[in-house]
């Protein structure tokens, strides 16, 4: 699994530092758990409070109605210019829930 993080962005040195992060395939009735966790400079404290989530066994938060989950520790970090590209091993998978996947595609939210 891999994913790019912007160098400037606060996730970035904290998952660089923690070396383990999760991933949750969300269902399109989320649409507004990925608009406030896509935006810049939104307050840390309390952040998951509005959707159910729960730790997985390394520690990571994870939401409850995602349509998968998976935990990764990072394996490697490869310079993307302003990102860094970091690639994880898959260390747990989970399929919580069914349902239309949300999609994001060319700066607009989609449906199946």
């Amino acid at each position: 699994m891999l994913f790019c993080a912007e160098k400037v962005a606060r996730f970035h040195d904290a998952v660089l530092e923690s070396g383990v992060w999760g991933v949750s395939v969300l269902p399109a009735s989320m649409e507004d758990a990925s608009r406030f966790f896509a935006h810049r400079g939104r307050p840390l404290n309390g952040q998951l409070a509005t959707w159910p989530h729960h730790r997985g066994e390394s520690g990571v938060a994870l939401f409850d109605d995602a349509l998968a989950t998976l935990e990764c520790a990072t394996t490697a970090v490869h310079d993307g210019g302003d990102h860094s590209i970091v690639v994880g091993g898959v260390t747990a998978i989970d399929t919580p829930s069914d349902g239309a996947p949300l999609l994001y595609h060319k700066g607009r939210y989609k449906s199946l």
